[in-house]
């Protein structure tokens, strides 16, 4: 049976680029049970409150909702646990080291499928302030009415 390639998404973190400035960003593998996996083939997931820590020396994915197999029986899994993150040593340090600066988190940007593995995209974010919120907002809706503006000048010169 031929395998997929490609990238396959199950989940994006649409939150995240409102509520975060995203610094860096680093592929992680994840280590999940096999209802997870079946979970995830239907194309089940929320990365909504979704945030890594380190624990241990190695880096954790915790309030990453994965709802439960509907088929899967008593070795069904617990939908919010904690998922260990598989990166390089030298990542996890600089990912943990830059996080422990006042106002930087690790969170979960995207959740997909590469090549039949599962993967999540993690990112380094500094907390937005309410005015960026605003200005970000404010620049989007001004990008939409130049493209309006510009899309009408064209219908009617065109």
């Amino acid at each position: 049976m031929p395998r997929e390639t490609g990238r396959q998404v199950i989940a994006n973190n649409k939150k995240a680029y409102h509520e975060y400035l995203i610094e860096d960003t680093v592929e992680a593998g994840l280590v999940l049970t096999g209802t997870e996996v079946k979970s995830l083939r239907h194309g089940r997931a929320s990365l909504a409150d979704g945030y890594a820590t380190e624990y241990g020396g190695e880096l954790w994915l915790e309030n990453v909702h994965i709802p439960e197999y509907s088929q899967g029986n008593w070795t069904n899994h617990a939908a919010r646990r904690r998922r260990k993150l598989l990166l390089h040593r030298d990542e996890i340090t600089r990912l943990v080291s830059k996080a422990e600066q006042a106002g930087h988190t690790i969170i979960p940007l995207s959740l997909y499928f590469k090549d039949g593995k599962a993967k999540v995209e993690i990112a380094l974010a500094k907390g937005k302030k309410l005015h960026d919120k605003r200005q970000t907002l404010r620049e989007r809706q001004d990008l939409r009415e130049a493209d309006r503006a510009m899309s009408a000048h064209l219908k009617q010169h065109g």
